[in-house]
């Protein structure tokens, strides 16, 4: 079982509506909540970890989860609002937000939300995006990695790191930068997208910039590339690092929101579906398993841009696109 631990929020999405012009459609978002439901529609156990609100749209976001198959009952409720994130499309850019998140649920993720302890079950904690860019949720998620990352190698779990950049929620890049290397070390595996690394590590290079990712202590660090791909280093036990890349596949793009995450949700959940989820098994990988890993994932987000918005698609929907 993968736990999803960050935000949820509403993704008001650019819409046309005839006869009235310009609008906004609401959609159910959030980086941590797209790829919980993504690997909730690849059939495999997810749960999801945060904080979200009692309002409408709270309800709509549960109800999301529920309706994929994603596991509720680490969620604490609250009468707070829940977060808007204003998105701005253009074509051939990334997308853009303008969030709304002073004093939503989300936002107020706190320590007395955690569990005590996680559920036997759950083999890997996946955590990023903007929840890691403000208080007290940044430092909430921090302390939950902390403590399973000091877990004994028999319980190990597989952490995975996703930043997910919105650089107007950084004020201080430095400051970023130095927090976000100290989650790169407590990780097993560290997914970051080109773009990302452009704001991480402006003008080092994206080959340069993977391994000094590799270097911080992660068994992976593997990259997006939008239409070029993916690409990840593996490090092996013996210390010789594994360099593989995958192609997507050439679909129309109608946008490109919840791509990441979709990518990320499906790459844990082929290691999930083939036993791989362990820091053993991960670390054996094959340079064909790895290939057929990234692969799967690209077929995923290659899907999911070829729809409106953030719809991941299902098990039966990748395998059957070549």
């Amino acid at each position: 079982m993968i736990l999803s631990c960050g935000e949820a929020l509403i993704d008001m999405v650019p819409l046309n509506i005839p006869g009235r012009g310009d609008g906004f459609l609401p959609c159910l978002g959030g980086s941590p909540y797209n790829t919980a439901i993504a690997i909730g529609r690849l059939g495999v156990p997810v749960r999801f970890l945060s904080r979200l609100s009692t309002d409408f749209f709270g309800e709509a976001l549960v109800n999301g989860l529920v309706q994929n198959k994603v596991g509720i009952d680490l969620i604490r409720r609250t009468d707070q609002n829940s977060t808007l994130a204003f998105v701005k499309l253009e074509k051939g850019k990334e997308p853009q937000y303008v969030f709304y998140t002073e004093g939503a649920a989300d936002r107020s993720f706190s320590p007395e939300d955690l569990p005590k302890e996680l559920p036997a079950e759950i083999k890997c904690v996946l955590f990023g995006s903007i929840a890691l860019t403000m208080e007290p949720s940044a430092s909430t998620i921090e302390s939950l990695i902390v403590r399973e990352a000091r877990r004994d190698s028999n319980s190990a779990l597989v952490i995975s790191l996703d930043p997910n950049v919105r650089p107007f929620m950084i004020g201080d890049q430095k400051a970023y930068v130095r927090r976000f290397e100290n989650w790169v070390r407590y990780a097993t595996i560290a997914k970051i997208s080109e773009v990302d690394f452009d704001f991480i590590y402006p003008g080092l290079g994206l080959e340069k910039s993977l391994e000094k990712v590799l270097s911080l202590g992660p068994r992976m660090a593997l990259t997006t590339l939008g239409a070029k791909g993916a690409m990840a280093l593996l490090r092996k036990e013996d210390g010789k690092v594994l360099r593989v890349s995958a192609p997507v596949v050439d679909l129309p793009v109608v946008d490109t929101i919840g791509a990441g995450d979709t990518f990320h949700g499906a790459f844990l959940s082929w290691l999930e579906l083939r036993g791989k989820m362990s820091q053993s098994a991960l670390a054996s990988l094959t340079e064909a398993e790895l290939y057929d890993a990234l692969y799967f994932a690209n077929r995923a987000a290659s899907l999911v841009c070829s729809r409106q918005g953030a719809e991941p698609p299902t098990l039966k929907e990748v395998e059957s696109l070549k």
